[in-house]
């Protein structure tokens, strides 16, 4: 992977090359950059397809509290890094929180979402205990007594082993610090009306973390088109669990771009 200095972070990145126009893919919570593996051999022929790992994962480290306005900077830093005024910035789950938050911060810089089983507010007060409860039994134990429930939410059907192993790796001192982003984050459904570009949003319909109600009043909310495309079946890490669906529909909405 290839590191960048942003915010004074240094930030675990890959970046498919080519003269393409550029689409950066940020990961959901507890995922790195490969769990979009299928979209960048899907994309990387026409596109400039670049990947990284958030705060807290893969191969960037999480110093300190964070939130998820930070985590925008650093996708926006990335992009001055990278030399690009503009990309689409597509996000699945908390990929879509930071996403969201960059064309808030920045507009501009923004040429469309593509937002992947993500919502625009907080947790759902019912889920959050239970959350906090695997979080405790994570710190102190390791992932092993709470991965399958995990896998369950996140991957559904997709093996879980791959991510076990990269669990078991995670500093948990970082981990502790993208959770309390996670569930600290704030409620930007009220600023949804002033994001203006294009967007597409993709919600498998067997989400077990964000129910397909929060995918539409993100479509709804949105002041630009957005189009909202339900994947049948498909788990909160869609992308992973129906990538043949998922990259069909991405590629049609990317080359819509012109």
């Amino acid at each position: 992977m290839l590191t960048a200095r942003v915010n004074g972070t240094d930030v675990a990145y890959t970046d498919s090359g080519g003269d393409g126009p550029a689409v950066v893919l940020s990961h959901g919570y507890l995922m790195d950059h490969e769990m979009f593996d299928p979209q960048v051999a899907a994309l990387a022929p026409e596109f400039r397809v670049i990947t990284w790992d958030q705060r807290g994962f893969g191969g960037t480290s999480a110093d300190g509290p964070f939130s998820y306005w930070d985590s925008a900077r650093d996708v926006l830093g990335l992009l001055d890094h990278l030399g690009l005024e503009r990309a689409v910035l597509g996000g699945m789950s908390q990929g879509g929180f930071l996403s969201l938050r960059a064309a808030l911060l920045a507009p501009e810089r923004v040429r469309a979402l593509v937002l992947i089983d993500t919502q625009a507010g907080q947790e759902d007060p019912a889920a959050v205990p239970s959350y906090e409860q695997m979080e405790e039994i994570w710190l102190a134990q390791g992932p092993e007594p709470v991965q399958e429930i995990v896998a369950s939410i996140i991957l559904g059907s997709v093996d879980p082993q791959p991510w076990y192993a990269k669990w078991a790796q995670l500093d948990r001192t970082g981990l502790q610090h993208a959770f309390r982003c996670l569930m600290d984050r704030d409620d930007i459904t009220g600023r949804l009306g002033e994001i203006t570009c294009l967007a597409l949003i993709l919600h498998g319909t067997a989400d077990a973390a964000i129910p397909m109600a929060r995918a539409e009043a993100l479509r709804d909310g949105l002041a630009g088109p957005a189009e909202l495309v339900t994947v049948d079946g498909g788990s909160h890490a869609s992308n992973m669990s129906h990538p043949d669906q998922v990259n069909a529909v991405m590629l049609t909405f990317l080359r819509s771009l012109g």
